[in-house]
């Protein structure tokens, strides 16, 4: 009986590298595949962007590093170009949520419409039974539920099931997460091991397509490339009261919980509370304005259940680097949840996912669409 065929998503790093290897020894069929997103170089021309971009998934360099590694493992390798869904599902997004007044994640956007959805078709047509990543998460079926099951890595500190809540379940099915109990040192290990060139190589940082994390002067950038003008959303910057303080040369120099920046002084720290994108005003206020108990998320996804038929209660998670916090969900009007906080939360943020925990599984999440009054 042949080998069972499983396309390693190869992105150029230490992770999927190991992936690969480690299914290669297993004795898997291993086919890499590596998705062409942004070319790092497109916008250098610009003010303020740099030539060079250091420290990027999805570069140039890490296509080399991705190929150099299937040629070391003796596999098939292809580059898939998907630059223009790319620009189209994330970077547009990602352009108009910020100009909405919204904080987006484009890690979650490119996972749930380019690399668990393209990909996936693209193992599918070069014959791979299954698409294998270097995600840390884990992936299970279970039988009582009928149903697939994302749950958190064994390493809580790797972990990156926030940024999976998207995946359905055609798709987990056909997906395997080989580093979901291992730590990261274990992988540097495990590469050293199959010698893999690249084991010390050092992780990506932030955003793949925004260089040194500036998303204003990327947004200038890709508008004037573009040849759109920058829509003007000046406005006011003022207190829960509504007492002006001053104003702001647009709504995308700011982001809810920001306290720098603000070109505002009243003594005391203030820090960004709401972004009004349809007025154009930002609230600012103090550190204790920040916080709430409850918001409003759509665009669901459901995992562990099909839908949500009553309230249930969860750990809720509301970004990246978010402790994931009690909480009840209920359904509410248009398909959407209320999330009521045991506790409130601090920065609750529009544009940013909420995805909700039973102990290591992942429920299923959504998008904060709203916020509730402070606490």
């Amino acid at each position: 009986m042949p080998a069972q065929t499983i396309a390693v998503a190869m992105s150029g790093g230490v992770d999927s590298s190991t992936v690969a290897a480690m299914l290669r020894a297993e004795g898997y069929n291993i086919v890499g595949l590596t998705m062409q997103l942004w070319n790092q170089r497109r916008l250098s021309s610009h003010p303020g962007m740099p030539e060079q971009v250091q420290g990027r998934c999805c570069s140039i360099d890490d296509v080399y590093d991705a190929r150099r590694v299937a040629e070391d493992l003796g596999i098939p390798y292809y580059v898939v170009n998907h630059e223009q869904r790319f620009e189209h599902d994330v970077v547009r997004p990602f352009v108009d949520e910020y100009l909405s007044g919204r904080t987006p994640i484009p890690c979650s956007l490119c996972n749930n419409h380019l690399k668990f959805d393209q990909l996936l078709i693209t193992a599918r047509q070069i014959g791979a039974d299954l698409l294998a990543t270097g995600h840390y998460a884990r992936c299970e079926f279970d039988e009582a539920r009928n149903r697939w099951l994302l749950k958190r890595a064994l390493d809580a500190s790797k972990d990156q099931t926030y940024f999976l809540f998207g995946l359905t379940q055609e798709q987990l099915s056909r997906t395997r997460f080989p580093l979901g109990g291992m730590t990261k040192p274990q992988v540097r290990e495990t590469a050293r091991q199959h010698e893999l060139a690249l084991a010390d190589k050092p992780d990506s940082q932030e955003i793949c397509f925004v260089p040194g994390g500036d998303y204003k002067r990327f947004i200038d950038a890709y508008l004037a490339e573009q040849g759109e003008s920058l829509p003007d959303t000046s406005g006011e910057i003022v207190t829960n009261e509504g007492k002006v303080l001053g104003h702001h040369a647009g709504i995308h120099n700011f982001t809810v919980g920001q306290r720098k920046g603000l070109g505002v002084a009243t003594g005391s720290p203030l820090y960004v509370i709401n972004i009004n994108g349809a007025k154009g005003q930002v609230t600012v206020g103090e550190g204790e304005a920040l916080l709430s108990r409850t918001l409003i998320a759509h665009k669901m996804n459901w995992i562990a259940i099909d839908e949500l038929r009553e309230p249930i209660r969860v750990h809720a998670k509301i970004r990246h680097r978010h402790e994931p916090a009690p909480a009840v969900v209920e359904t509410a009007e248009r398909g959407e949840v209320k999330v009521l906080f045991d506790e409130p939360q601090r920065a609750i943020t529009p544009g940013q996912a909420v995805v909700f925990y039973d102990g290591d599984i992942v429920m299923g999440g959504g998008w904060i669409a709203e916020t509730g009054k402070a606490a």
